[in-house]
């Protein structure tokens, strides 16, 4: 079933729907969502009218947070932590910190993905989830968009990558400051010329999965570092979402699990691949008749 029809069929109509949507109270399995066409499963949604006011994939947002951890959906365009010579624009520790009080940072995610993250909110919390980051403790998956159909059985792209591959860019290599890197890869959907992927990390490299789905040919859509110009013009941005988290609380052993789908204009362009609108034919126009000038007569 399609979101809208199912907020209709709870007894919204159209326009409050609508309102609803775009002012971020609506959220599939807690992640807000303006996508009134995306399918859905009708027990993944919530219709929550006292939820603060937001821009659904614009705005960051605390899905769940106590005394010790929060975890924070990161629109895509958005820091994780402070960059160098970049003080002036917002980030997701600076967010955390205004709302909770403090903030401690545990992992990153680029600036163009979009999706889940850890933020400790005290040192002994943070040093305990990096603890488990460490030990591969920690399952982190993401949702990537990329060029070219990949075969259907799950495989492993298990290496090592070094920060200059010989090119400037991080990469696959070896030798000193190589780092073991593991990803295992699944196709949910193949599309025309693309496909739907689900990446589970057993490490945690700095763009551990652009580059593996780069090296082997299925580049992440709108990716212009490893994509190259050709891919970065597919998407409007890095089609990359970190979709998955699940992790033992440091303070009393509870199991914290986080899925949530893909961020609005990824699915929206993940239909458009899918489902391309149809070229309409331009319509050739007459050709001109050329009208015989009549001969001018020589004056005798």
């Amino acid at each position: 079933m399609r979101l809208i029809e199912l907020l209709k069929a709870r007894g919204l109509s159209n326009r409050e729907a609508r309102g609803y949507l775009i002012t971020g109270k609506v959220s599939v399995n807690g992640m807000p969502t303006t996508d009134g066409g995306r399918e859905i499963d009708h027990l993944d949604v919530l219709v929550d009218v006292n939820a603060p006011r937001l821009q659904p994939g614009q705005d960051l947002m605390i899905l769940r947070r106590d005394a010790d951890i929060a975890i924070v959906y990161k629109p895509a365009g958005l820091l994780a932590v402070p960059a160098p010579g970049r003080h002036d624009v917002s980030n997701v520790l600076a967010s955390v910190h205004a709302i909770c009080g403090s903030a401690y940072p545990v992992h990153r995610l680029d600036e163009p993905t979009s999706g889940l993250m850890m933020v400790a909110l005290n040192e002994v919390t943070q040093k305990g989830l990096k603890d488990q980051l460490f030990e591969h403790n920690i399952e982190r998956g993401y949702l990537a968009l990329v060029q070219r159909q990949m075969p259907r059985d799950p495989f492993e792209v298990r290496n090592h990558l070094v920060r200059d591959r010989g090119d400037g860019k991080r990469g696959s290599g070896e030798g000193p400051g190589a780092k073991a890197a593991s990803t295992q890869f699944e196709c949910l959907e193949r599309l025309p010329g693309a496909s739907l992927v689900a990446a589970s990390l057993e490490t945690g490299r700095t763009h551990q999965v652009r580059i593996h789905l780069s090296e082997i040919r299925y580049p992440v859509l709108g990716d212009n570092l490893y994509g190259g110009k050709g891919v970065a013009r597919l998407a409007p941005r890095l089609a990359l979402h970190a979709a998955r988290l699940t992790f033992q609380h440091p303070r009393n052993g509870q199991t914290w699990a986080f899925r949530i789908p893909l961020a609005d204009d990824l699915e929206s362009l993940r239909r458009r691949i899918k489902n391309p609108p149809e070229k309409t034919e331009r319509r050739k126009r007459p050709a001109k008749k050329h009208e015989k000038k009549p001969k001018r007569r020589k004056k005798s």
